[in-house]
């Protein structure tokens, strides 16, 4: 599994046509339509409600996508590359991986608020995430590696650190979802603060690592999760 380096910038876009930016609006309507059909858990969804829901041609469908299955498969990683960019924008520049893990964790756990859809696309595919290469999970098993490497962790092995923390993840999703008057925030920062201790931080550091500010995450609400509209 790649493990993506911290503060790593990426080469300025290429200026595209307007056939292309197009083509960008029709794959990412398709891709919108579908992120909501697995967020609703309605995975047999025909393609032709796909296109009415996304307001393109059937033909405009195979223009982009060989099947209903791949267009699932793209949808998926649509979320997990935007939102493992977004976290990047939030905390690649916190020095500290066990913080950057614990500030990950705490603004991925915050999505159940902020951004219900992605939240649940997620969820529904959660068996396949969590060792994923993409998104969310290389972020978290980099984090988790280099606390290992600098000492600030003491479990000795970097995939189960990961599998536990994405286990937790989905028993918090299951909990904020079914019981909505739940306070997010405390909830998952004591979720967060169980995990560090787990990972070999003492309880009062990672209270303390859990009790310190966080970017606004009310930007997450703002923040597209697929390609122009």
């Amino acid at each position: 599994m790649d493990v993506p380096e911290r503060g790593d910038d990426e080469p300025p876009a290429a200026p595209v046509s307007r056939l292309e930016r197009r083509k960008m609006r029709t794959r990412a309507a398709l891709i919108r339509a579908a992120q909501g059909f697995i967020a609703q858990g309605r995975p047999a969804v025909p393609v032709l409600e796909i296109t009415q829901a996304a307001d393109v041609g059937m033909g405009s469908f195979y223009n982009h996508f060989d099947s209903k299955e791949q267009l699932f498969e793209a949808a998926v990683t649509d979320v997990l590359d935007t939102l493992g960019t977004v976290l990047d924008s939030f905390t690649g520049t916190i020095p500290d991986p066990a913080e950057a893990f614990a500030a990950n964790y705490r603004l991925c756990g915050r999505l159940f608020r902020q951004r219900p859809q992605e939240a649940a696309l997620l969820l529904a595919n959660s068996s396949a995430l969590i060792l994923s290469d993409r998104g969310l999970s290389p972020r978290a098993l980099r984090d988790i590696t280099t606390a290992i490497d600098q000492g600030r962790f003491t479990i000795s092995d970097p995939e189960l650190g990961l599998a536990i923390a994405g286990g937790t993840f989905v028993g918090l999703g299951t909990l904020l979802s079914q019981r909505p008057d739940r306070d997010a925030e405390t909830t998952v920062d004591q979720a967060t603060e169980t995990l560090l201790t787990a990972f070999g931080m003492s309880p009062a550091e990672a209270h303390e690592v859990c009790s310190r500010p966080l970017p606004d995450v009310s930007a997450l609400q703002d923040l597209p999760v697929t390609g122009p509209a």
